[in-house]
């Protein structure tokens, strides 16, 4: 593994830290009012052991975070000499007040072990969505884990000479967000991160998509006239669908189940502005409409827009959006229609603000990073949309460095589905050009004829998907 820039990443280490010091010192807390999340506790569950990866050693405690107490796990392999360190970021784990353990998958821990890295991850000091922490506790065990392996376990390690951040979902959140100027500038504890690798990634729009899809289907169902609050009730559960539900889609005689499939025209539109706001036309997203993950997106019905908390106020808007299911030049006469009676919310002024604090309570991604990123995502994915790749490349080119950014479609239904190999390739070669080897090969997604053709995602889906229609290979 050769490493590039060691002494000037210490020099920005150094010169961020001081500013966050100054930071620090002069935060005077929050720009807007309190929120639900502040009061909320937590505590490390009981057991924090695992099994280290053979010829590989696991370390594992706790330490202060941003809301308390958190806890760290690490993993290094035989020989490992400050070489560089993969900080891990998980995802969304529930609104429990119990901090577990957080491994990476075991894909994930043999590439990153196998190419000589560390690595080391926190479980936040908070559930929910909790991104601000997942940013602060993770940029602090970066900083702080050899001085915590040393307290907790008595072993001096070097200093790594190189970080680099991955995660997946929520963790994707955070590890696209920690090499976000804005952020890198009003973290707590700087970390000069050498690349990023956030896999089906969630971000700010995440909220907007929930919050569309389920008024969409609120409207569409014939309840605009309620308020949005009684979602839940009108939704129902996977063995009792509500009104909404039985509105919409088929019901399964045998089962009394949704099938997910479109009951009438209201149903097929519904379908349609779906895959329009999740990414357009594209293989495999009928297969994610056709899944769980429709009560997981429904799941969220309801909800008041502070994202449970996480916020003081509404974030959600859709005050001026125009939603669409036929793909003519201009709007129809019907969705013109659609349109007015349409349910509408603003977001609150000043919602979300940037904070003298740290980063913001829902750290922003608007691809403006310095640093190589490459991503996964599945095209099917219903409840984090393959939209939000589109967003982070249309970013990325807005701030003149869309040549940093790598990404990788692949064909499969569920969320964060990805298979050993992919997950091994992506991390390899990422880590490869990270240390100064080629850029890697990835897929548009911008182009809109491109994402649609049949065969969009072939080139780093491996194996395909059992039941999924295959690629054509030689």
């Amino acid at each position: 593994m050769t490493l590039n820039g060691t002494t000037n990443r210490k020099s920005q280490l150094l010169a961020m830290a001081v500013s966050a010091t100054i930071l620090t010192a002069c935060a005077g807390g929050g720009m807007t009012g309190q929120r639900e999340h502040d009061a909320r506790t937590f505590a490390p569950m009981a057991v924090l052991a695992f099994d280290a990866q053979p010829g590989a050693r696991a370390f594992y405690g706790t330490y202060e975070g941003l809301q308390g107490s958190a806890v760290y796990t690490a993993e290094f392999p035989a020989g490992w000499d400050g070489d560089g360190l993969v900080m891990y970021t998980h995802g969304y784990r529930g609104t429990g007040a119990e901090l577990a353990p957080s491994l990476p998958p075991a894909a994930f821990r043999e590439a990153v072990l196998a190419a000589g890295y560390a690595w080391a991850a926190s479980s936040y000091s908070a559930n929910y969505y909790d991104v601000r922490a997942g940013i602060e506790d993770t940029n602090k065990l970066a900083r702080e884990l050899t001085s915590y392996l040393q307290r907790d376990w008595q072993q001096q390690l070097a200093e790594p000479a190189q970080y680099l951040i991955s995660g997946t979902s929520l963790g994707g959140h955070t590890a696209a967000a920690a090499v976000e100027w804005e952020n890198m500038q009003r973290t707590l504890y700087p970390v000069p991160y050498a690349g990023a690798a956030p896999f089906c990634q969630a971000e700010q729009n995440q909220f907007q998509w929930l919050g569309d899809y389920n008024r969409l289907a609120m409207t569409l169902a014939g309840f605009s006239y309620l308020p949005y609050s009684e979602f839940p009730q009108l939704v129902g559960t996977p063995d009792a669908p509500g009104p909404v539900v039985r509105n919409l889609f088929v019901i399964d005689p045998a089962t009394g189940q949704s099938t997910w499939e479109p009951a009438n025209i209201n149903g097929e539109r519904l379908m349609a502005m779906a895959m329009n706001l999740t990414g357009g036309d594209r293989p495999i997203f009928e297969y994610g409409f056709q899944s769980r993950y429709q009560y997981t997106v429904m799941g969220s019905g309801g909800d008041d827009g502070s994202v449970r908390g996480i916020l003081d106020r509404n974030v959600y808007d859709n005050a001026d959006r125009v939603y669409r299911w036929t793909d003519n030049t201009s709007p129809t006469e019907m969705e013109v229609s659609f349109n007015d009676i349409m349910m509408r919310e603003e977001a609150a002024r000043g919602v979300n603000a940037i904070r003298n604090d740290g980063v913001r309570w829902l750290p922003e991604i608007h691809g403006d990073f310095s640093v190589p990123v490459l991503t996964l995502h599945t095209l099917g994915d219903f409840y984090v949309p393959f939209r939000h790749q589109q967003l982070y490349r249309q970013g990325a080119i807005r701030n003149g460095n869309d040549e940093l950014l790598v990404q990788r479609a692949i064909r499969a239904p569920g969320h964060c589905d990805f298979s050993a190999d992919e997950i091994r390739t992506a991390l390899s070669d990422w880590l490869i050009w990270v240390n100064g080897g080629p850029k890697p090969a990835g897929d548009v997604v911008l182009d809109p004829v491109a994402v649609a053709q049949d065969s969009y995602g072939c080139a780093f889906t491996t194996p395909d998907r059992e039941g999924l229609p295959a690629c054509s290979r030689p």
